[in-house]
């Protein structure tokens, strides 16, 4: 796995560099030829046009403007200020330095002289605002990223697309939109999430020094990035000595008058991820609609209100059912009403794997009155539980209503108030979002986005009958729960963009996605147990 810190502990990994023998003036030396090598690496590069900023970011630009002189490319500087007059001493050193060894300085253009040299650059390399940057670019950056994104250059982005907080992944004004981003030490949250995934390009992490590994390690990352072959533990194993019943049972309760289709697509998910036997309990208003849809599943018709939610008295059949099961699937498209909250309550005693998604997450979040973190009682089970909020019923769950979590950082801070707050380890708090971070006790695991295409209503219900299909199918250890949840992600990603390659990456629909989802599966599966072989898409 690839760790992934915050900036503040990006700067304390600097500072133990440091304390080592490996100075401050030294890494930026690094991560100038470390952008360098990409830029030579890119192939058919004659010109190159480096934009430098007023601090340590602009530096490393210098440097890698010397550095791509030294290996017989032309490179130039356009730079606000002139090298003497630069603040920081370590940026200021290497400007100095550059202009020593003859790399041509352009001061001040105008934005039509500017336009000009882009136009005749072949890469561009953006060393203007660093990860330390917050707010909007100004006056003259502002005007440079706006050319540099109307130039027919290739960029590379030294650390992060200046415009782009590398914490957040919010780009409030001007943003660069970089073809490849070689970021220094680790990744960095805003990178990988929000518009940081359409601004970053193909992402290079250039670690600087072979310390780098175990002190971003000691630093506690804020999360970390799963690759292929970290599934090794969790995907099923191939066998030909099954049945239904041992390949996992699966019950999923929800649906409503209004919303039918959520628990048929969650069912049918489960199925196609591989559950050998998948029961669906729906309330008695719509069963027959559901029943003509579901061949292959049964349906069980359960007591309901007039307005088509479950009623209380169905909590109690709701627990037989799911006994003897391999995990239950709570939530979609349920309504929150009493009746719906009575079955969560109930099942939420019991000794069974639960994933809890969509109005089941409501439902918690009704019985103990936004704050979950409040009753752990609730949370503290013998079994394992898995939440699947997106960041608005994530701030239902954790008293944030009203100013709900808006980036990745603050979903991974808030899922991490329920998982401490339960106590225990047999929990996963899945917090999806344009990044999705599983959230255990013990660590944070990031998988692989899936593609836009997957921004479509039903998505999510498909995510989570995946999720419970893999924990029914799956013993693994509580540990490696947070891996499992991932996995799943990354089923449902690949899903995804099998079925946009089908219909194009606005034309899929949640029931595209289910379709595709046991061919994913398999792909994936045989990825991770042969990691050599390259997965597309």
């Amino acid at each position: 796995m690839q760790p992934v810190l915050n900036i503040e502990d990006v700067r304390e990994v600097e500072r133990r560099l440091d304390e080592e023998g490996v100075s401050l003036a030294e890494l930026m030396y690094r991560a100038g030829a470390a952008a360098a090598r990409e830029v030579v690496e890119m192939g058919e590069v004659h010109l190159v046009t480096v934009l430098a900023g007023y601090g340590n970011n602009g530096g490393d630009g210098w440097v890698a403007a010397e550095e791509l002189r030294r290996r017989g490319i032309m490179a130039r500087v356009v730079t606000a200020v002139e090298p003497d007059a630069i603040k920081s001493d370590l940026a200021r050193n290497a400007a100095q330095s550059a202009r020593a060894a003859g790399v041509e300085i352009i001061l001040r253009p105008t934005q039509e002289e500017l336009q000009e040299l882009l136009d005749e650059t072949d890469i561009a390399l953006d060393a203007i605002l660093g990860t330390g940057f917050k707010g909007v670019p100004r006056d003259p950056f502002d005007l440079w990223i706006e050319c540099l994104n109307a130039s027919g250059a290739r960029v590379v982005a030294v650390d992060v697309p200046s415009g782009l907080s590398a914490q957040t992944g919010h780009a409030d004004g001007a943003c660069v939109v970089a073809d490849i981003t070689v970021t220094m030490i680790a990744l960095k949250p805003g990178l990988i999430s929000d518009q940081g995934r359409d601004v970053c390009g193909a992402i290079v992490v250039a670690p600087l020094a072979e310390e780098t590994e175990q002190l971003a390690i000691d630093a506690d990352p804020v999360a970390w990035r799963a690759e292929l072959e970290d599934y090794l533990g969790v995907v099923p194993q191939p066998t030909s000595a099954v049945d239904k019943f041992t390949r996992g049972s699966v019950l999923v309760v929800g649906g409503s008058l209004r919303f039918p289709g959520a628990p048929m697509m969650a069912a049918m998910a489960a199925a196609r991820a591989g559950a050998g036997y998948v029961t669906l309990a729906v309330p008695a208003h719509i069963a027959p609609i559901v029943q003509a849809h579901m061949l292959e599943i049964p349906v069980v018709a359960l007591p309901c209100t007039d307005d088509g939610v479950f009623a209380p008295e169905a909590a109690e059949l709701v627990e037989r059912l799911a006994a003897g099961k391999s995990a239950v699937l709570v939530g979609p498209g349920m309504r929150v009403s009493s009746g719906s909250a009575a079955i969560v309550s109930r099942l939420m005693h019991l000794d069974i794997p639960l994933v809890v998604d969509a109005d089941g997450l409501n439902c918690l979040a009704r019985l103990t009155e936004n704050n979950v973190e409040s009753f752990p009682e609730l949370l503290r089970r013998h079994a394992k539980l898995v939440l699947t909020p997106h960041r608005g019923e994530l701030g239902r769950l954790v008293d944030m209503v009203d100013t709900p979590p808006d980036s990745l950082v603050e979903a991974i801070e808030a899922a991490c108030r329920i998982v401490w707050a339960d106590g225990g380890s047999e929990i996963c708090v899945v917090a999806k979002g344009s990044a999705t971070a599983c959230v255990g006790v013990e660590t944070a695991v990031l998988p692989k986005p899936g593609p836009a295409a997957l921004a479509t209503a039903g998505s999510g219900d498909v995510l989570a009958g995946i999720m419970a299909s893999m924990l029914a199918q799956t013993d693994v250890d509580n540990a490696d729960l947070p891996m499992l949840c991932s996995m799943a992600c990354e089923v449902h990603g690949y899903a995804g963009s099998i079925a946009a390659e089908k219909y194009g990456s606005r034309g899929v629909m949640a029931h595209d996605v289910i379709d595709a989802v046991g061919v994913a599966m398999d792909t994936l599966s045989e990825h991770i147990s042969f990691p050599e072989m390259a997965l597309q898409g």
